[in-house]
C-alpha cells in the first residue's frame, strides 16, 4: 500500500510554495516522523516529517513550486525497513563493523542516541563534526544547528585570551549562509527569489510608500545593565537555566514606554485608528532564508527568566526552520539588533501594520560628559522609526527617552517610576 505524500496547509492565507530540497533520496527507507522536504512559502519555511514508514518515491523534484494539498511524492509501505535486533552488551558475538555501503563518508556517527534536524545533519556530515564534542541544549541533550555552528567557530578562533566584547550578545544570530560555488569563468550568477525574500521584499517597499516613516535618534549609557547582569549572571543562570543577555531589558523598556506613550501602540486600519491594550512585541531574526519577526506574547506579564526562555526558544527554531505561522503573527511592535552584526548606526524600516519599530545597535566605549568630568562608558546608539500619521514627533522622542530612561536606571523596571 502506497500513502501520499501531500503539500500540508501552513496557514490560513498561505495556497501555495516551493519544495526547496528533499532530505531523503528517492527510493530511500524512511522512518515515521522524520524530515521529508522543506516547504518555503511567502511567510515562513517548515520542514514536513513523513506520516509513516516506508520507500519514498518522489514524483515533484526540488525546486517546484507546489500547491497546498499537492501531491508531491509516495510512501510504499510495503517496503518498511525491518526493526534491526539490538544484542545485549553481555553477548558471546561484539558488534559488527559497519559494511562499506554502510559506513558514513564523513564524521558523522549514526551510534548517537539523540535525532538530529536535517539542517544539523547537513553540518555534522559536511564539516566532519564528532557529535561526542558538541554539548547539545536541545530538548533531551538534542544537538541543533546553533549548537553546531557555535561548536565550529569555537575551534576555528583564534588561540589566546579574548578581546572584551562591547557589542551586545547575540539575540538571535543566524548561521553563515554556505558559499555558492562559481566557476572562475562566469561574471554572474542568477537563481529565482525565494518566496520569503520576495515577501520581505514587498513588505519594505510596502512600508515606504503606505506610512509616513521618519525616525529619531538617541543614545543610551549601557552601564547600569552590563552591572547587573555581571552581577547576577551566575545565580540567574543557576535558577532558570538560562542566560541573563540584554533583549529582556529592552522587551520591558519597551513595554514600559508602550504604556507611557499610548500612540506608539496603534496602528491605522482604513479610515479607522486601533489602539493595542496588549503588548506582543516581535523580535526581528535574521536566517539564511531572511527575515523573520517572531513574537513574544503578553511581554508585559512575564519576568526576566520567561522572556529570555522564550528569545532563546525562537533562537532555536529560527535556526532550525521551525518558525510557524503562530510564531509570527500579531506583533504590535518590534525590536531589532543590528549591533550583533557590528552596526553602530540605522534607520530601521517599519514592520507593518506596526507604527513603530526600535534599532539597537552596537555597544562601544566612548567618552562622555558625566557631570564636570569626562568618562569612558559603554554607550548604545537607539534608533526608533515611526508612522507619522500616527505618532507625533514630541510622542516619538517621549518615547524613546523612556526606553533610554529605563535602561540607565533599570531599577524603574521593577518599580515603575
Amino acid at each position: 500500500m502506497s500513502i501520499e505524500i501531500k503539500v500540508p496547509a501552513v496557514g490560513e492565507s498561505i495556497t501555495s510554495g516551493v519544495l526547496s530540497v528533499w532530505h531523503k533520496q528517492n527510493g530511500a527507507a524512511v522512518s515515521e516522523g522524520e524530515a521529508l522536504f522543506t516547504l518555503e512559502t511567502d511567510k515562513i519555511s517548515t520542514e514536513v516529517p513523513a506520516s509513516s514508514a516506508g520507500k519514498l518515491q518522489i514524483q515533484v523534484e526540488a525546486g517546484q513550486e507546489v500547491k497546498i494539498g499537492q501531491v508531491v511524492g509516495l510512501l510504499d509501505e510495503r517496503s518498511k525497513a525491518p526493526v534491526q535486533e539490538v544484542k545485549p552488551a553481555n553477548a558471546a558475538e561484539g558488534p559488527k563493523p559497519p559494511t562499506a555501503a554502510e559506513a558514513p563518508a564523513s564524521g558523522y556517527q549514526p551510534e548517537s542516541s539523540v535525532a538530529l534536524s536535517p539542517a544539523a545533519r547537513r553540518i555534522v556530515e559536511e564539516k566532519n563534526v564528532k557529535l561526542t564534542e558538541v554539548e547539545g541544549t536541545g530538548k533531551r541533550g538534542q544537538v541543533t544547528k546553533s549548537d553546531l555552528v557555535q561548536y565550529l567557530e569555537s575551534k576555528s578562533a583564534p588561540q589566546g585570551p579574548p578581546e572584551p566584547s562591547a557589542s551586545p550578545e547575540p539575540v538571535l544570530p543566524a548561521a553563515a549562509p554556505a558559499p555558492v560555488s562559481v566557476q572562475a569563468s562566469e561574471r554572474t550568477t542568477r537563481r529565482k527569489m525565494t518566496p520569503l525574500r520576495k515577501k520581505i521584499a514587498a513588505q519594505l517597499v510596502l512600508a515606504q510608500q503606505n506610512a509616513a516613516m521618519l525616525t529619531t535618534f538617541n543614545e543610551c549609557d549601557m552601564t547600569a545593565v552590563m552591572q547587573l547582569r555581571s552581577q547576577f549572571q551566575e545565580s540567574f543562570q543557576k535558577r532558570h537555566g538560562v542566560k541573563l543577555g540584554f533583549m529582556s531589558f529592552f522587551v520591558k523598556a519597551v513595554v514600559d514606554a508602550l504604556q507611557t506613550v499610548r500612540a506608539m501602540n496603534a496602528r491605522i486600519d482604513g479610515d479607522d485608528l486601533v489602539e493595542n491594550h496588549y503588548y506582543d512585541i516581535g523580535v526581528a531574526v535574521g536566517t539564511e532564508r531572511g527575515l523573520g519577526v517572531p513574537v513574544v506574547r503578553d511581554a508585559d506579564k512575564k519576568s526576566f527568566a520567561e522572556l529570555e526562555k522564550e528569545v532563546v526558544s525562537y533562537a532555536s527554531k529560527a535556526r532550525d526552520g521551525k518558525l510557524g505561522w503562530d510564531d509570527l503573527t500579531g506583533g504590535v511592535f518590534t525590536i531589532t539588533n543590528g549591533g550583533i552584526y557590528g552596526s553602530l548606526l540605522s534607520t530601521p524600516i517599519l514592520n507593518p501594520p506596526q507604527s513603530g519599530i526600535l534599532g539597537m545597535h552596537k555597544i562601544q566605549n566612548r567618552p562622555i560628559a558625566i557631570g564636570d568630568k569626562i568618562e569612558v562608558r559603554p554607550m548604545m546608539y537607539l534608533a526608533v522609526s515611526y508612522d507619522h500619521r500616527v505618532v507625533d514627533g514630541k510622542e516619538a522622542v517621549t518615547f524613546l527617552v523612556r526606553v533610554k530612561d529605563c535602561l540607565e536606571a533599570p531599577a524603574r523596571l521593577l518599580l515603575q517610576g
